[in-house]
């Protein structure tokens, strides 16, 4: 049986990540709306790429374990790149909890149930994680290791303590990388890896909406004071996760790789600070 390549979320730098590491495998794109799933098909189909597609509620368990169900009956995955969420402008600070935090704790309980020996995936973070102050030691081992169903009673992501959609992103990324951290070690027991890229602005349509909305300005001081002073774009998000999901990332699990082009930095040391 084909290998199979799932990709949950497969807009730009779901696609670029997918077109990396897919030849030869089967693609299954999966969506909330599936006509969006579907358009990316046949852009990858028309690449040469074999694919399927399937919608999915990340928020939803039985969604999520639907999704598996399908993903199975065409084969071992070997490969798993999630690349959904909501984003600030979005969502309440409600909605970006169930979705980005609760929804990417689940797809990695459910898929780390199923992924095959030598297999690896890549969960799509972002900087905003890098820019939330230090929690406590008790905080992040509960945003990493509480069971996804106890993860939205934490007193800390209770809706008096998470008022600003903002910082419920910011929350939801920092405990992305903190739940792959742990979930490495029970994907490694099955011999498969598992990490997070923590992207800054990526020009994609999303990114250019943001641009020209309430928060571009901000956006735009970030790309302009950063050291490396521009954004980046999809295909170099697609070239780290090639790296972290191929042979030559073996030894990397577990891990968080911000790629941002210095906005973090100088958010911390640099311009960005006064802005604080």
């Amino acid at each position: 049986m084909n290998e199979v390549v799932v990709v949950i979320g497969p807009g730009s730098i779901g696609q670029a990540i997918a077109r990396r590491i897919s030849s030869g495998k089967t693609v299954l794109l999966a969506d909330l709306r599936e006509e969006n799933a579907k358009a990316a098909a046949k852009t990858l189909h028309d690449a040469g790429f074999e694919v399927s597609t399937a919608g999915v509620d990340i928020s939803s368990r039985q969604s999520i374990h639907t999704l598996v169900e399908r993903a199975t009956s065409l084969g071992p995955i070997t490969r798993f790149i999630h690349a959904a969420g909501v984003s600030p402008t979005q969502a309440s600070p409600e909605t970006i909890l169930k979705v980005d935090l609760y929804g990417t704790a689940v797809l990695l309980e459910e898929f780390g149930n199923v992924i095959a020996p030598g297999g690896s995936g890549v969960v799509i973070a972002s900087q905003s994680g890098h820019r939330l102050p230090a929690l406590t030691e008790e905080q992040n081992k509960a945003l990493a290791t509480t069971p996804a169903d106890e993860l939205l009673a934490l007193p800390m992501l209770q809706p008096d303590r998470v008022t600003d959609p903002l910082h419920a992103y910011q929350l939801s990324k920092r405990g992305n990388s903190l739940r792959v951290m742990a979930e490495a070690v029970r994907w490694g027991n099955r011999g498969a890896r598992i990490n997070t890229i923590s992207p800054g602005i990526i020009i994609t349509p999303l990114a250019r909406d943001e641009l020209s909305g309430p928060r571009g300005p901000g956006y735009q001081r970030m790309i302009d004071l950063c050291p490396v002073g521009r954004a980046g774009t999809p295909d170099e998000v697609g070239n780290v996760a090639a790296l972290l999901m191929g042979l030559d990332g073996g030894f990397i699990t577990g891990s968080d790789f911000l790629m941002d082009g210095g906005v973090t930095a100088a958010y911390w040391f640099g311009e960005l600070a006064l802005a604080k």
